[in-house]
């Protein structure tokens, strides 16, 4: 992941680099302990190392990082991902409609977010990636890792010269992914 998150570094410095500048500090091991600590949650490896690249961008940027979504800090992932898992039994009723294993990182601001998943529900892969959607019964799994993920996202940008670059970009097919799952 290391060497995945330089060269996704290099690419958004060179192609987008007003945006980059919307990218919030890293944090550092003794925050993210007091993350897990508060949450009562294990980061795993890969998603720290995303969040000591950069914590998400700041709340006053609302340009796409992926698939018409915003990288939110990791405090304001765990908050939503805990105040959506409070609402399982309630207002989620189906079962997985939202799952406490996981973690909203890109939000599209209309209440929909690409989530880390910390169990592999519905494919058993640990550190998958879901699309939630919070008015439809779908939860596609649309990467079977993050690095899988800025992969296809590096793939794009060394595909696109500059002048080509549109914010809007979705992530393609990655090795036989996404795979559809509805839940009922």
């Amino acid at each position: 992941m290391d060497e995945i998150i330089k060269k996704l570094d290099q690419y958004l410095l060179t192609s987008r680099p007003e945006f980059y500048l919307e990218l919030n500090e890293p944090l550092d091991d003794s925050q993210l302990d007091k993350l897990q600590e508060y949450y009562k949650i294990e980061i795993p490896k890969d998603l720290r190392l995303l969040y000591k690249w950069k914590n998400g961008q700041k709340p006053n940027c609302y340009d796409a990082f992926v698939n018409n979504s915003t990288f939110i800090p990791l405090h304001q992932a765990l908050f939503d991902a805990s105040e959506l898992t409070s609402m399982i039994g309630l207002d989620f009723e189906i079962k997985n409609w939202w799952n406490e294993n996981w973690i909203p990182i890109f939000q599209n601001g209309g209440g929909d977010s690409i989530c880390y998943d910390l169990q592999g529900i519905f494919t058993d892969n640990k550190g998958q990636l879901i699309e939630f959607w919070h008015a439809d019964n779908y939860r596609n799994v649309i990467a079977p890792t993050l690095d899988a993920f800025f992969e296809k996202i590096i793939d794009f940008y060394e595909t696109k010269q500059k002048e080509e670059f549109d914010e809007y970009f979705e992530i393609g097919e990655i090795d036989n992914f996404p795979k559809k799952i509805i839940v009922k």
